[in-house]
């Protein structure tokens, strides 16, 4: 079915927009034309598409300012968007907003090794950011399977983590301080180069607040020295069950790898057929690394090995080489590419305690059969972040909303067994009507009221994170 055309008042409403925003902007820096800013219609969460009005590209903290100070004069709402790699829907549009891409504000603006840290505009890739330092020695910890593309706006949105974050953290434990625009322009500094910024913790209000707050334009990051060395082993069972409390067993026993990683055969099979890394023919794989001195990796190895014997893997294999190190994180770092091969999927990221791994996947397990519908497991298993991808013919009539309704029901198993509904994906659009299944009306009257006093006129990525009938009367409220 065709679109209406736009009224002349729309029309009317764009132009004198698109002229405000040229007046502080080059040209090749607002994008208006329809047929161009369907580019901006989605990002990685695929199922839903709305052009947004315009999109701009600004380079500097200064021209962030004047974009959002002409949007709230406007009273036209902002959409904050990295590299578009969002699985929740973080930076969809709608048809009335204004999409704030970081992509030009890429620029390393210091490097201080003596106090570990460096400064960046946030359209840099999280990759480039060890590029950086690399050479030097030093490295960014959090690594997203997305690295390559996601930029540091979209992880400090999302909170992101990755598959060395058991050890090092996720974003919020290794970023110092940001530069934040508000909804009218007001720029302000917040943390630091240095941890624990006096006063309120408000940079943790700001990481993970998935653009409703304000637009980070910079950010001060840790970086740390490279370790020593490291090594992964790679671990093979007869099931999901089993693997899953092999992982409950190695945290228990104190050790602490830098990531353990969780592949079930569904996945196995597809990265294999996709990377050729080598791995067995088994139910479930981990891939657990440690790193330190030779000795340190020998001890930690030594114990990792021990638990897991007592579980009968189908394959313990310790890395013997670089080479066979960069095999076995191969399969893993090309799960989600293989799995798009075969089969269209949504990509869930609900937490739970380790201790649960067993009955979680077990119940992941029996919702399958119930839904008639697959599920491949890759995930974090080292801090419960549980990554079930669920497949789906986006070509048949019903299925999509027949995956939606599965993943919904998984992460409400998620949050019953202790857990919550997003690790590092953020809520977005994906999650926002489950977000009464794990907060109280009072928890999330609070939130609200965070959101009431940094964007009062609710214009900062609307229709985004919190239920939309708990949102509507503050947009009217604000109007």
């Amino acid at each position: 079915m065709e679109m209406p055309a736009p009224s002349p008042t729309i029309l009317s409403h764009k132009a004198r927009i698109v002229q405000r925003l040229l007046q502080v902007l080059p040209e090749d820096a607002v994008i208006h034309a329809p047929e161009e800013t369907r580019a901006y219609e989605c990002d990685a969460l695929t199922a839903y598409k709305c052009p947004p009005l315009a999109a701009v590209l600004p380079a500097s903290t200064a021209e962030v300012s004047d974009v959002l100070r002409i949007c709230s004069e406007e009273g036209v709402p902002v959409v904050p968007r990295g590299s578009g790699t969002s699985l929740a829907g973080g930076a969809l549009p709608t048809a009335d907003c204004v999409i704030l891409g970081v992509a030009r504000m890429n620029d390393v603006l210091e490097t201080n090794y003596a106090d570990r840290y460096i400064r960046v505009q946030t359209g840099r890739t999280n990759l480039s950011v060890t590029g950086a330092v690399e050479e030097d020695g030093f490295f960014y910890a959090p690594d997203p399977s997305s690295q390559l593309a996601c930029a540091i706006a979209g992880n400090i949105g999302m909170n992101s983590g990755g598959a060395h974050c058991l050890k090092y953290g996720v974003t919020t434990n290794n970023l110092l301080g940001v530069t934040l625009v508000l909804m009218d322009g007001t720029v302000t500094e917040i943390g630091g180069a240095h941890l624990d910024a006096g006063g309120y913790d408000v940079l943790g209000v700001i990481c993970g607040s998935e653009g409703q707050l304000g637009v980070v334009t910079e950010a001060t990051l840790r970086i740390l020295p490279k370790p020593e060395g490291a090594r992964p082993v790679l671990i093979g069972f007869d099931s999901n069950e089993v693997a899953g409390a092999c992982v409950s067993d190695i945290i228990k026993a104190g050790v602490l790898p830098v990531a353990i990683e969780f592949m079930d055969r569904p996945c196995i099979r597809a990265t294999e057929a996709f990377a050729g890394a080598g791995y067995p023919d088994c139910e479930a794989l981990l891939i657990v690394e440690v790193e330190g001195s030779d000795a340190e990796i020998d001890m930690q190895l030594g114990v990792i090995s021990q638990i897991a014997r007592r579980h009968d893997p189908v394959e313990l294999r310790e890395s013997q080489s670089a080479e066979e190190s960069a095999r076995i994180w191969l399969g893993r770092k090309s799960a989600f590419g293989a799995m798009g091969q075969i089969n269209d999927y949504i990509c869930l990221d609900g937490t739970i305690p380790v201790s649960e791994l067993p009955r979680v996947l077990g119940g992941i397990k029996d919702l399958s059969a119930q839904y008639g519908l697959d599920v491949a497991n890759v995930f974090h298993a080292g801090d419960g972040n549980m990554h079930p991808l669920i497949l789906f013919d986006a070509n048949k009539d019903g299925d999509l909303e027949k995956a939606e309704e599965m993943g919904a029901d998984i992460l409400r198993l998620c949050v019953e067994v202790g857990g919550c509904l997003t690790g590092e994906h953020g809520v977005g659009v994906e999650k926002r009507d489950l977000m009464e299944a794990q907060f109280s009306p009072a928890d999330l009257e609070a939130q609200l009221r965070v959101k009431d006093v940094f964007d009062p006129a609710w214009l900062l990525n609307p229709a985004k994170v919190f239920p939309l009938s708990v949102t509507a009367s503050r947009r009217v409220a604000a109007e």
